[in-house]
């Protein structure tokens, strides 16, 4: 599914990877790989560089040093084009949100199934069907606006879900949810996870990672700093 050897990130002012010469690492060596269908805890304190993994993972940026490939494709090294290809496959939960003001809570989660050319029928009942399961029948019409921070964010993980993606990546998804709400969200990766998807959440709750034990990754000061993902191929 996916492969890090000595990977390395910079980045300029303007958040834009740039050659080595150009500032520092945020990202030194990283080296490990997960199997197609691995679930893992992605942790680390603030500013250790959680979140620069994820972006090289959702292809936001490519490595400035080492090899990354994800499905079958080495990031550094692919041309342009076939980025937007490998990014269908990917389903990532930002801690911002992302969500287009201007469309309502059913039609942001029907743009990925709408881009990749989906029946408009099968669109309503799959989008429905998910916006109930995560407990927003009741906004349907709503835009981001009129909604509560949790329930953006709810909105959020039903869009990057809706597709059945190869890849789950979310960036502290329970942040506005109450305990309820996260468990729900629990189960709903790990049935993702169960079907195939790889699951990769970063997180700073300790006791949702206690109520759902799974292999974590570590990670300090732009380094993997431990992993108890040895069966996928750690390399330290």
């Amino acid at each position: 599914m996916l492969r890090f050897e000595a990977v390395g990130l910079r980045y300029e002012r303007s958040g834009v990877r740039t050659d080595a010469s150009a500032g520092p690492e945020v990202l030194h060596d990283i080296s490990f790989h997960l199997r197609p269908g691995a679930f893992r805890w992605l942790m680390g304190p603030s500013g250790a560089g959680k979140t620069s993994l994820l972006r090289l993972l959702y292809l936001a940026v490519r490595p400035t040093r080492g090899r990354l490939t994800l499905m079958g494709t080495d990031v550094a090294t692919a041309p342009r084009r076939a980025l937007p290809v490998l990014r269908r496959r990917i389903g990532v939960v930002f801690q911002d949100f992302r969500l287009l003001p201007h469309l309502s809570a059913f039609d942001n989660v029907a743009l990925p199934l709408r881009i990749a050319g989906r029946p408009e029928g099968q669109i309503r009942a799959d989008v429905g069907e998910l916006l109930r399961w995560v407990g927003l029948s009741q906004h349907l019409d709503t835009r981001p606006a009129e909604l509560s921070g949790g329930e953006q964010q709810r909105v959020a993980i039903a869009r990057s879900v809706i597709t059945r993606p190869a890849l789950l990546l979310a960036d502290e998804p329970t942040g506005n949810l109450d305990d309820g709400q996260a468990e729900r969200l629990m189960q709903l990766f790990k049935e993702m996870n169960r079907i195939g998807t790889t699951v990769i959440v970063a997180t700073h709750n300790e006791m949702l990672v206690e109520r759902h034990p799974a292999p974590t990754l570590h990670i300090a000061n732009g380094r993997l700093a431990a992993s108890d993902g040895r069966d996928d191929g750690w390399v330290s």
